[in-house]
């Protein structure tokens, strides 16, 4: 998926922000993932950077063997104080090459490091996007970071028998839409979604 190692800590600290931004108030609201509320998204977030930080080690076992789908994620005591530092560890690790090298495992499922680390920045991207839209904040995400998750997502959907996205159908987006908005089509969310959908 990707020849190039690829600094994730633009991202990282980008969605450190709008975790940080997040009021106790909007914890229940709802997010563009029908599951999850506020408090949920940022639950995945926290147990995805955990599991990829790990990936990235190649530190293999109960973090990187868990399935995402295995329990609604949530937030605990101290999640605000806990995210924006395992991000930082997270986008440590992967400033490593060789993090981006050989295989490891992530979700249960046996990756490539490249691939892995492809992953790594579309989730940040995707779900930086969730919980901006979630949250009525502004959202600009890293320019290197939404690239690799649109390339990313682009070929997993070519490789998809029914055009699937990774998180769902593919929703249509002109070709001339920004680049942000083809990337969340391609996850199978509508770029136009909004608190009160």
């Amino acid at each position: 998926m990707t020849d190039t190692t690829l600094d994730l800590g633009p991202q990282t600290r980008i969605v450190a922000r709008l975790a940080e931004g997040v009021t106790d108030g909007q914890l229940a609201d709802g997010t563009p993932c029908p599951r999850y509320a506020v408090r949920n998204m940022l639950g995945h977030l926290l147990g995805l950077a955990v599991a990829f930080r790990d990936a990235g080690r190649k530190s293999l076992g109960a973090t990187t063997d868990t399935s995402p789908e295995a329990a609604l994620p949530d937030i605990g005591p101290g999640w605000r104080e806990r995210l924006p530092s395992v991000l930082d560890e997270l986008a440590e690790v992967w400033r490593d090459p060789e993090a981006w090298t050989g295989m490891t495992r992530a979700g249960g499922l046996d990756l490539p490091g490249g691939v892995a680390g492809a992953v790594t920045a579309d989730e940040l991207v995707i779900h930086g996007w969730d919980l901006a839209r979630a949250t009525g904040q502004p959202y600009e995400p890293d320019p290197a970071a939404l690239q690799a998750a649109h390339d990313f997502l682009l070929a997993a959907a070519a490789e998809s028998d029914g055009g699937g996205g990774v998180f769902g159908p593919v929703v249509p987006v002109p070709p001339t839409a920004p680049l942000l908005d083809r990337t969340i089509g391609l996850s199978g969310r509508d770029p136009d979604w909004t608190r009160s959908a």
